[in-house]
Parts: C-alpha cells; structure tokens; sequence
C-alpha cells in the first residue's frame, strides 16, 4: 500500500485550483497601507493568477487540491 502525500496546510489555505492554473491573493494589502498611495492599493486588488514557473511548486505543495 502506497502512503499518501501530506498536503502543506498553509498553502492550501492560499492558493484555489482553477480550470487555467491556481489563483492566489495579491500580497502587501493587508495592513500599513496608510503609506501606500491609491492608486497601488487600487491595483492590489482582486485575485492573481500563479506564474507557470511556480506552478509545480503549488502542486507539490498541495497535491489533492
């Protein structure tokens, strides 16, 4: 009987899997955006989607997601 991979929780709790890849939050938008002007915090906004070359990294990561 094959053991089973363990999933890394932190970043199963980060990404989404998605039909072109996995998305992810934009960094730096939590907090100490009182020195951020509007226009960055404007484009923090929404989701991102994961670069192709950190792809398999993910998937290592979170194989059953």
């Amino acid at each position: 009987m094959k053991v089973k991979m363990k999933t890394r929780s932190g970043a199963a709790k980060r990404f989404k899997k998605t039909a072109n890849g996995f998305k992810r939050k934009q960094a730096f938008k939590s907090h100490i955006l009182t020195k951020k002007s509007p226009k960055r915090i404007r484009q923090l906004r929404g989701l991102k989607m994961v670069a192709k070359s950190d792809e398999a990294a993910v998937r290592r990561m979170c194989p059953y997601i």
